[in-house]
């Protein structure tokens, strides 16, 4: 159980941005699709390929270990296909011995399946839809294979949406007021993130004891004291260089597609595959399980530990990264997660993977160079094992946060804003019992006389769990801004009429058409306001920077407001879905109202992170730098100014 729940934390951040990359050969079908009128609403597609390098493509209409052998879907839910493909030619019978030497239908040179396909309503110029298929040879079956397609259809309507628009000048705004170079801010913001959760790790069992026996090692086992720091210095960068090679694979689905990252962070089963993860995470600080990985890792990194000088040490720091990630990893799970969820690509998750790298580092190379601070060390002890189950409870108050970033974007309206603060109001009550010696777990030790770090946390924790408090009301005091943008919005309320629901800014909701028809009749410019649902950062600028005098009374009255959402997962009709080839000549399929407006905001204003807010004047002229997030309410209100003069020019 645990080393098939390893195995699924080492991949949850692949599944999403890899399904098509498989282990098997991509080249043995080449797919084509045709459609074909039968009458009105009612097509034909016809699904051809060649079979290539002896692999066995299975017939349709057979289930194979509860799976359908070949599946035909689409996002349009009033589209309707039959569940029953013909195929044409003779299959041949095999026994697979995977399942027990049961009997099947495959073609192995070419084969020809044929759905019939009913639309209601508007038919679409080309129609967009995902075959699935399976297939395999000997002791290898891979089910559900996903080809996606897209197929003329008689008598379709072309879509009018638009995605580039020609008139847009990046480069050459009429006005220069905006950001510049503001990217370098946030990957800093990141980096000191990563930093303070390397400095957390170094207080838990499985690294803190290691600091002594580590700097012990190199300050004895060198020929003299320089040679002792210059290598205890060399250890500290291989574990920075260690943690930074992590997250060079995500660089890989950044570069194949900008967006990826975003749709991940976004995406409604990984954010509900975190909540359970941070909660397994929270069981395993609490002391019930570890989490470790298997021991041949560790056992071979260790033997190599002792080769050569520079491999050696290489190894050491690798086996100091294996022997702790029963502690490491949840820290470091909170951070890859809280990086993807700021949409800010694959350098975020470096910088961030970098600082917890750094900061896991730093102390064996201070030590090192300063042994004698050894001796100010508190000594190993229950202090420890505390500290670890207070991490488990942060794991479960960021656990929420998955579940609530899913309620979000699908709008289940489960999660309401009072129930989310209900739940850290408990975890915070929880951990407070805990520090008092009210509530044990298996590995603690019998709580005596408290220690003054003891006495400052339960002061801490207990005033932040009474600042909670009033977020669960009806009244003016329930909007927390320490906590801004992480709880639901304001208006995503158990309350009928909640009070703070801010009313004055009424924008348009993924409608950029209808806003620019609204800005030509109000002779205004637009503002638009590219955000999502799971956007913390976002929240943060509509509670803390909108509801400002000024900010308000310039977004009422001076400009024509479209909030398009760019994880919206509401599905667009079938004749508004289309693939759209992107400025870098890829095709990308436009399913979504999401898809829609992140394509819209990568390819106009080449960014992938949110919020981001641009002006525009009624003939779409870009009249300033874009906008991100800014806490300053007199600085977003200077730039709105700056907006409304160009728009005059």
């Amino acid at each position: 159980m645990k080393k098939k729940f390893l195995l699924l934390l080492s991949t949850v951040f692949f599944l999403f941005g890899l399904n098509q990359l498989h282990a098997q050969d991509s080249a043995a079908f080449n797919w084509t699709v045709q459609s074909k009128k039968i009458s009105d609403g009612v097509f034909e597609l016809t699904f051809k390929t060649s079979i290539k390098n002896d692999w066995q493509l299975y017939a349709p209409n057979q289930t194979i270990s509860d799976i359908h052998s070949v599946e035909l879907g689409f996002a349009d839910s009033s589209i309707k296909a039959d569940t029953i493909l013909k195929e044409t030619g003779s299959p041949k019978k095999i026994k697979n011995k995977i399942f027990d030497d049961a009997s099947f239908n495959i073609f192995d040179k070419e084969a020809t399946f044929i759905a019939t396909v009913k639309i209601n309503g508007t038919i679409p110029e080309n129609l967009i839809g995902t075959f699935k298929y399976t297939y395999g040879k000997n002791d290898e079956f891979y089910p559900l294979n996903n080809y996606s397609f897209s197929v003329k259809m008689e008598g379709g309507v072309a879509t009018t949406a638009r995605i580039k628009i020609n008139s847009f000048d990046l480069k050459n705004p009429v006005s220069n007021c905006g950001d510049d170079g503001t990217e370098g801010k946030g990957l800093a913001s990141i980096f000191l993130l990563g930093l303070v959760g390397g400095f957390i790790a170094l207080l838990t069992p499985c690294v803190f004891p290691l600091i002594p026996l580590t700097v012990s090692f190199f300050t004895k086992r060198a020929a003299n004291r320089q040679k002792g720091i210059a290598n205890a210095m060399l250890y500290g960068f291989f574990i920075f260089l260690i943690y930074i090679l992590l997250s060079l694979p995500f660089h890989l689905l950044d570069h194949t597609n900008p967006e990826i990252l975003n749709n991940i962070s976004t995406n409604v089963w990984l954010n509900l595959l975190f909540f359970v993860i941070f909660v397994v995470f929270a069981i395993s600080f609490f002391g019930y399980f570890e989490i470790t990985l298997p021991g041949s890792v560790a056992n071979v990194a260790g033997e190599k530990s002792g080769t050569g000088n520079l491999l050696g040490i290489f190894f050491m720091a690798l086996t100091l990264a294996i022997v702790s990630f029963s502690c490491t990893g949840p820290i470091l799970g909170s951070l890859l997660a809280g990086a993807l969820t700021k949409n800010g690509g694959a350098i975020q998750l470096s910088f961030g993977m970098g600082g917890f790298g750094f900061g896991l580092a730093l102390p064996f190379a201070l030590f090192a160079m300063f042994p004698n601070w050894l001796n100010s060390l508190p000594k190993s002890g229950g202090w420890l094992t505390s500290v670890k189950v207070v991490l488990g409870f942060l794991e479960l108050a960021m656990a929420v946060k998955f579940l609530s970033n899913a309620d979000l974007v699908e709008q289940w309206h489960v999660v309401k804003r009072e129930l989310f603060i209900a739940f850290w109001i408990v975890i915070g009550i929880l951990i407070v019992l805990y520090l008092l010696g009210k509530i044990k777990f298996p590995h603690d030790s019998p709580v005596g006389k408290f220690s003054k770090g003891r006495i400052i946390l339960i002061i801490l924790f207990a005033a932040f769990t009474i600042y909670l408090i009033p977020g669960v009301t009806n009244t003016p005091s329930a909007n927390l801004k320490l906590i801004s943008g992480f709880p639901p919005p304001l208006c995503y309320s158990v309350y009928a009429n909640p009070v703070n629901c801010e009313k004055g800014i009424e924008p348009l909701r993924n409608d950029y058409e209808e806003a620019l028809q609204n800005a030509k009749k109000l002779h205004k410019p637009i503002l638009i306001d590219f955000t999502g649902w799971a956007c913390v950062n976002c929240r943060r600028m509509e509670e803390n920077v909108w509801t400002n005098p000024d900010v308000k009374q310039l977004m009422q009255d001076s400009f024509v407001v479209v909030s398009l959402y760019v994880d919206e997962r509401k599905v667009l009709p079938a004749s508004q879905q289309f693939t759209y080839t992107t400025k870098n000549n890829s095709s990308k399929q436009i399913i979504t109202v999401g898809d829609k407006w992140a394509t819209f905001q990568s390819e106009n204003f080449n960014a992938v992170s949110q919020p981001q807010y641009a002006i525009i004047s009624a003939d779409e002229k870009i009249l300033t730098k874009t906008k991100g997030y800014t806490p300053n309410a007199k600085e977003f209100a200077s730039w709105l100014q700056c907006g409304l003069q160009a728009n005059r020019k």
